[in-house]
Order: structure tokens, then C-alpha cells, then sequence
């Protein structure tokens, strides 16, 4: 095919989006390959055989900013056009980060979009602030758990709902592999438990919200929904890993769903754990959870079971709360070894605004799972 000689691309606006990311290398192969990515992350095409015109002048990714920040590592930041990010998530997603995620020594470490392109996703339908307007707790952390071993019938899933909510936790969530399984079928655990949590409510005065899990097949993900808001779930689980980040995103948008989402980080954990490659922790536990619509972002905590540390944990934080236009922050929910030992050396770190996930350390303390729970909130508690 011969192309024109120039290209005009009708509707450009001149606005751009940046992406910043931390290339590995010698200087001029990260030169190389950063404009590499202004191609790739583009047009994928040979730019040699591109027209003059709009797209080199604009659809092409542009590098607006390349310098070292360690010795063989180096940060650019890489502009698009906001019209080749469409006005949808997955092909904002597919231009910062779809091709060059095959690629080694390429790590998305954030974003920075312009008012426009942040206008045009919704993100967290209540954040930090409208959470704790739902629980009715703004003096301390907020406090979760999930229900937990697997196995466990539907009515003993139940009683322990209970026993949480009646000890006065914030945020009671199924644990992520608690499906439709055979020996918990979804329908009626999540029947059993809201009403666990309900009458649990009624007796203490509080409102302890249920989060029923509903990562499933996509062409139930909305049943599941509405039928858990149906039998008076208070929230939804989800792992965008699996179902997906724009999954998650139609759930938060969901007008007559209208519940908080708590995300799960389930199946992405590969994206971060190399160094020199996939997502920083922060871009993806916190930027991309806010752009998808989680209300809380479930990772690993620094010293537990898995290798987080506390400088990322940091980064996760600050990506949670960081200025993002109209978009809401939202609540950090580290977990994954939590204890009482623990818990004065997270709050050094995390301090107020943080929903810890408390899982085994919370049924070690003693067998009576409510008196646990209130033993745990008095250490939250201002002294």
C-alpha cells in the first residue's frame, strides 16, 4: 500500500498523558529502547515508512524527559496522544503498558494524566472518606478480616460473621478462594453471613460491612453482584488479576450496585516482583486500583509471609493518596501477617489512614474470636 505524503488526523486535541518508566542498561541501549516504546506503545509500525503528519507529530509517543538514577538505570518519561488511549481503561491500559510488558528491563513506575484523560474515569465511588462515613469510624484504622480456612460449611462461615461483627470489626471480607464451591455454595454463604452481619448490627449499634467475594466467570459477575446486594452484602470482593481491572471498573460504576469494592490482589503478584520489569508497587496496588474503581487495595504487608518491604509498602501509600484530579483516594489494606506483636510497627509506618486485613493473628489471641477482635481495636485506638 502507498501511503500520502502527509497525514492529517482529524479531532487531536493536543493533549497528552505521560507515563514514566525505569529502563535497565547501558545509556544508549535505554536511549534505544525508550524510543522504542514511543513506537511500540504506538503505532507498531516501522516509523520509517510513517507519513509526515499527525501521527508522527502526534500519535507517535514523544519522550519528554530521560536522565540516570543509578548506575544502569534509567528513568523516562514517554508522552501519548490522549485520543490513542481511547476514553476506556483497557486501551488506556493496552498504550502505557501493552506490547513493551513482553519486553525485558521495562517497569511502569507511574502515572501522570492530564485533567481531561482523569475525567473521564469515575474511580472509587466512596474512597477513604466515604467508607468511613458507611462504618462510622474517623478516629482510627479501620480493621478487617476474612472468613477463613476453607472448608469450613456455609452456617460455621456464618457464625464467625457474627462473632467478628459482634466484636465491632469495620470489614469482614470472604477470603478470595471462597467461590462456589460444593461444600460452600455462593448463594447461600452469602445469604447466611449478611444476615450474620446484620443482626450482629442491630445488637451493637454499628455497621460492620460484609464483603462478598464475586470473582467468578464474567457472565456472572454481575449476578453475583446484585444478588449479594440483594440478600444485604455491604460490599464486593474482587480480584482484578482474574476477572479483570475493567471488571472491577463496571462494578464501581454500577448505578444500582452503588457498593464499596475492596480488590484482592490475587494472580499479579509476578508483575512486581522483579525489579526490572512490570509495575512499580505503588502504579499498581494504588494509581491503577484508584483508576479501576477499588474503594480498598489488598497487598502483602512488609515482615509477613511474603517478601514485600517497608519501602514499598511506602510507595503503595503514596499512590493511594497522591493527587489524582477528582479521583478519590483510597484505603491501603495491607495483610498477609499481621499480629499484635506486629501491629506497633505498622502503625509507625502506616499511621491513620489504613485498613489493616488481620487474618490468623486474630484467632491466635484466645478461641473467643469477638473478645480477639475487640482486644486488637483497643490497640488502634488513640492512647
Amino acid at each position: 500500500m502507498t501511503f500520502p505524503d502527509f497525514v492529517s488526523v482529524p479531532a487531536l486535541s493536543g493533549e497528552r498523558f505521560r507515563v514514566i518508566y525505569h529502563l535497565t542498561g547501558s545509556e544508549a541501549d535505554a536511549r534505544a529502547q525508550a524510543q522504542d516504546i514511543t513506537i511500540e506503545q504506538s503505532v507498531e509500525f516501522p516509523a520509517e515508512l510513517v507519513p509526515s503528519g499527525d501521527i508522527r507529530d502526534h500519535i507517535f509517543g514523544q519522550v519528554e524527559d530521560f536522565h540516570e538514577i543509578a548506575n544502569g538505570l534509567y528513568e523516562v518519561t514517554i508522552s501519548y496522544a490522549n485520543e490513542t488511549a481511547g476514553t476506556d481503561l483497557v486501551q488506556f491500559l493496552n498504550v502505557a503498558f501493552g506490547n513493551i510488558s513482553i519486553k525485558a528491563g521495562i517497569r511502569l513506575i507511574r502515572f501522570d494524566l492530564s485533567a481531561s484523560k482523569l475525567a473521564e474515569f469515575r474511580g472509587p465511588r466512596f474512597g477513604r472518606l466515604g467508607l468511613r462515613d458507611i462504618v462510622g469510624v474517623q478516629d482510627r484504622p479501620l480493621m478487617c478480616s476474612a472468613l477463613k480456612p476453607m472448608g469450613l460449611s456455609n452456617v460455621e462461615l456464618a457464625r464467625m460473621s457474627y462473632d467478628f461483627a459482634l466484636g465491632g470489626l469495620d470489614l469482614i471480607k470472604d477470603d478470595h478462594g471462597l467461590a462456589n464451591q460444593s461444600f460452600t455454595p455462593f448463594k447461600e454463604r452469602v445469604e447466611l453471613c449478611s444476615a450474620a452481619v446484620a443482626r450482629a448490627n442491630a445488637e451493637t449499634g454499628l455497621n460492620c460491612i460484609y464483603f462478598a467475594s464475586v470473582t467468578t466467570r464474567v457472565d456472572r459477575v454481575l449476578e453475583y453482584a446484585h444478588f449479594a446486594k440483594s440478600v444485604g452484602a455491604g460490599g464486593l470482593l474482587i480480584c482484578p488479576g482474574l476477572s479483570g481491572f475493567d471488571v472491577m471498573r463496571w462494578l464501581a460504576d454500577d448505578d444500582d450496585l452503588a457498593l464499596p469494592i475492596m480488590s484482592h490482589p490475587s494472580f499479579y503478584g509476578s508483575y512486581v516482583i522483579n525489579a526490572d520489569s512490570g509495575f512499580a508497587h505503588g502504579a499498581l496496588y494504588g494509581q491503577l486500583q484508584r483508576l479501576a474503581g477499588a474503594d480498598l487495595s489488598v497487598y502483602p504487608n512488609f515482615g509477613g509471609r511474603f517478601s514485600f518491604s517497608i519501602d514499598e509498602c511506602k510507595q503503595i501509600v503514596a499512590a493511594t493518596e497522591t493527587p489524582m484530579g477528582d479521583v478519590k483516594p483510597i484505603f491501603p489494606a495491607p495483610g498477609g501477617g499481621i499480629t499484635m506483636e506486629s501491629m506497633p510497627r505498622s502503625q509507625a509506618v502506616y499511621g491513620q489512614e489504613v485498613a489493616y486485613l488481620v487474618g490468623g493473628g486474630l484467632h491466635r489471641h484466645s478461641k473467643n474470636l469477638t473478645d480477639n477482635v475487640r482486644y486488637f481495636l483497643d490497640l488502634l485506638r488513640p492512647q
